[in-house]
């Protein structure tokens, strides 16, 4: 299958939509957040080539995987196995990231949320995400990350 890595004509994003109503509360409401955004990654000029042609990522397998990993930082549900930087490590020696690759991820992961959910577990999602990308970025990379994280930053662990 071919990915389109083009992007999306400007009368396309100025279609107005309705504010969001609804929080990142459920696993469904994560699931399709995990959805969007790594539709929005994969069809990404500097980072669509990074998962689809250097990770070559099997979406089908991947993204359930992410909506654990959400749905235990953002519900505390059980599920999520893995090393996340592992994975971001490996892919790293294969072609080094930059610090505009974490801010690419970081403004579309910010774009996804504010277009479709508002509320304390959008923010905590938002906030994790800037931690993870900081977190990330500093060991991969070496270069502090530009935000303000107010507090350390942690991935949540596994809850007994």
């Amino acid at each position: 299958m071919r990915m389109w890595y083009g992007t999306v004509p400007d009368d396309m994003r100025d279609v107005p939509r309705p504010p969001p109503t609804r929080d990142l509360d459920t696993p469904d409401e994560i699931a399709e957040m995990v959805r969007r955004f790594y539709a929005d990654v994969t069809m990404d000029d500097l980072l669509g080539p990074v998962f689809n042609d250097v990770a070559h990522v099997d979406w089908a397998e991947h993204l359930p995987k992410l909506t654990d990993f959400w749905c235990r930082a953002l519900l505390d549900l059980p599920g999520y196995t893995g090393n996340p930087f592992r994975a971001h490590a490996l892919v790293h020696a294969r072609r080094p990231f930059t610090a505009a690759h974490f801010e690419r991820w970081l403004t579309l992961f910010h774009e996804t949320l504010e277009l479709g959910w508002t509320g304390p577990n959008a923010d905590r999602a938002a906030a994790l995400a800037e931690n993870v990308a900081a977190v990330h970025r500093q060991h991969l990379i070496g270069h502090a990350a530009p935000v303000d994280a107010g507090s350390p930053p942690r991935v949540p662990a596994a809850r007994p």
